[in-house]
């Protein structure tokens, strides 16, 4: 049976990317690693060097635990899945891959929305390398969204998305496709309408991870 491991930095991800598992991934073993120190310990300088190796350990005990394959589900690590696959020899796949290309397809003016600025930098640069990889010269803007990552930290899931969505709803007067650069954002986006597309990494990740487990 196929085994699938998704590593995450916040606990907040392991039911959503469950139930994704569940509903795209049907018959495959789903396992979750997880270090939710990461996050924070980017944003430190004495630490921030530390990240990659304890990736590529994650990623390996996944290997040595019979994993198929590895899905990172943070895009603040997403650049570490090349040398992490390289450590562990199985695939790594990044969660926001598939929304960059759908980004980059969709639109010219592309807005990256972001909780933490650890995150937006990683984001605009995928969605650069992707781009180059499609022939396209893409407007690209970004936000970072005050107070957001604190109130989903505590808990506090309406105060994020209330918060995101004031956030969405400015980037869309400006942009023709809006980016949500963390999974946890996705909640946000959910009965939401506007104007222009919004792209969350979850489901397109997993539908991506599926597509190339079958």
């Amino acid at each position: 049976m196929t085994r699938i491991a998704f590593l995450h930095t916040g606990a907040v991800n392991i039911a959503p990317f469950g139930e994704l598992a569940g509903e795209l991934l049907p018959g495959v073993t789903v396992v979750n690693y997880l270090d939710d120190r990461i996050v924070a310990d980017l944003g430190d300088a004495d630490r921030a060097a530390s990240v990659p190796e304890r990736v590529n350990d994650l990623v390996r005990a996944a290997a040595a635990g019979g994993a198929d394959a590895v899905m990172l589900t943070c895009s603040s690590i997403s650049e570490l899945a090349e040398p992490a696959a390289a450590a562990a020899g199985i695939p790594v796949l990044r969660v926001d891959e598939a929304m960059a290309d759908a980004a980059v397809r969709t639109g010219r003016r592309i807005r990256v929305l972001a909780t933490l600025a650890t995150t937006c930098r990683p984001t605009m640069a995928l969605i650069e390398e992707r781009a180059a990889l499609a022939n396209a010269q893409p407007e690209l803007t970004s936000e970072v969204i005050e107070g957001a990552f604190a109130a989903v930290s505590t808990g506090d899931r309406a105060t994020h998305d209330r918060l995101v969505r004031a956030a969405i709803g400015r980037a869309a007067a400006h942009a023709d496709v809006v980016v949500l650069a963390q999974a946890s954002m996705a909640s946000a986006a959910v009965d939401f309408p506007v104007d222009v597309p919004v792209l969350a990494s979850p489901r397109l990740g997993v539908e991506r991870l599926a597509q190339r487990a079958g």
